[in-house]
């Protein structure tokens, strides 16, 4: 079984966790390490150096505080100039979980929105993918940014969200990829059982913990071999013929 970890975060492990990944998994042909702000970016651009299977995406995740108007000017710069090198611009969307925590209020929401259509329109202009974080009912926003930009390479990592929003995703042609959630949790299977596999990925998000059987451990690509297994018998397809279609998903749409 080869596989592609279509989105994790290889610049959160520690040094000796990434040797232990990358050196002792054959099966994995690559890694597709999305970055979290401009140091990340940074990191993620060394380890793809280091380690050719590493396949890095430049982005500013959501979940955190706003970046100054300078740092935001430093990292769309750096992006620029290292657009060549990244693979697609990630992990980029909108913060679903500070809004429920109530860290953000609506002027900074509406800060989010701008700041992720300067991404989009970036992944535009330079013929990249995007990787999303976007859930519930962030979806919509973000589904009205990529029509207004006529993006159409997007994936929505670990999603999760209604019918309406599913449904205009898949006529829109946007990939989603699941996470090893979908051993443990139903919400998962049932998307899992609603998504057409030709829009489909896996992922680890690593270092990202899980639950259920992954309880305590840390988070690795071998998971991924349970998920295509579970996926395999959600959509009553053979396992192999599962895990091959899902790592040309990857390669087609990453160009990998």
């Amino acid at each position: 079984m080869k596989l592609i970890d279509a989105h994790l975060h290889l610049d959160r492990y520690q040094n000796k966790e990434i040797e232990l990944i990358l050196e002792g998994t054959d099966d994995v042909e690559a890694w597709l390490s999305n970055s979290f702000d401009l140091e990340s970016c940074k990191r993620n651009l060394k380890l793809s150096i280091k380690y050719k299977k590493v396949k890095p995406l430049f982005g500013f995740h959501p979940e955190q505080s706003l970046p100054t108007e300078t740092e935001c000017s430093r990292l769309i710069e750096w992006m620029t100039e290292h657009r060549t090198e990244m693979i697609a611009v990630g992990e980029v969307g909108l913060p679903y979980y500070l809004r429920q925590e109530q860290k953000v209020n609506r002027l900074q929401y509406d800060r989010y929105i701008e700041l992720l259509e300067v991404f989009i329109e970036m992944a535009k202009k330079w013929d990249k993918p995007v990787a999303l974080h976007a859930v519930y009912d962030d979806v919509p926003i973000v589904c009205d940014l990529l029509e207004k930009h006529s993006v159409t390479k997007a994936h929505f990592h670990w999603f999760k969200g209604d019918a309406v929003s599913i449904a205009r995703m898949i006529e829109n042609g946007y990939y989603i990829s699941v996470t090893p959630e979908v051993v443990y949790k139903e919400k998962i299977k049932k998307l899992v059982r609603s998504y057409p596999l030709e829009q489909m990925m896996v992922e680890t998000d690593g270092p990202w913990p899980f639950e259920g059987p992954f309880s305590g451990k840390m988070t690795h690509p071998a998971m991924m071999k349970q998920s295509i297994t579970v996926i395999a018998k959600l959509i009553n397809l053979p396992v192999k013929e599962v895990s091959a279609r899902l790592l040309e998903n990857t390669k087609s749409f990453y160009k990998i």
